[in-house]
């Protein structure tokens, strides 16, 4: 299975990093982990049949969760890398959420296959990042996406 070495979403404060899709923190969650492959982004994930929509098949839910959080995580990494940083260096990090995500389902995706999410990144503005994302099952183009992340807002800190 594709690993990556060093995550953005290893190094979300605690937290925020709870998302169903890529937080670490989260038991039931997937658990996605974003990192750089040159200069595209990369996640993989391999579904599991607690992840069908029909027998044999994804549930088209999954992949957009995949594209949402490759996208945002990958915004993460692109702004990080402006900053001067890599994800393995002990700097905090940007946190994304997502502002705009569209999903093309271009053929039914096969559980049990690693699915590769790769991303190309467009700053657009300072505080918000464009992705443009492939998902490949094995070698075959499933789905494209693209994300606009904005940088999270401080009113999404936690209230004490």
């Amino acid at each position: 299975m594709g690993e990556i070495l060093h995550a953005i979403q290893d190094k979300y404060p605690d937290d925020f990093a709870w998302c169903y899709g890529c937080g670490r923190l989260n038991g039931d969650g997937h658990h996605f982990r974003t990192g750089w492959d040159g200069d595209k982004t990369i996640t993989y994930f391999k579904p599991g049949e607690e992840h069908k929509a029909i027998p044999g098949f994804v549930y088209g839910g999954v992949i957009a969760s995949l594209i949402d959080c490759h996208g945002t995580g990958s915004c993460a990494l692109a702004l990080h890398r402006k900053n001067g940083y890599e994800p393995n260096e002990d700097e905090e990090v940007p946190r994304f959420v997502t502002a705009s995500l569209h999903v093309d389902y271009l053929s039914p995706t096969p559980i049990g296959t690693l699915l590769k999410a790769v991303g190309t990144v467009e700053e657009i503005h300072p505080k918000k990042w464009k992705v443009a994302v492939e998902v490949f099952a094995d070698e075959k183009l499933c789905a494209t996406g693209q994300v606009i992340g904005v940088v999270m807002p401080s009113t999404f800190a936690t209230k004490k």
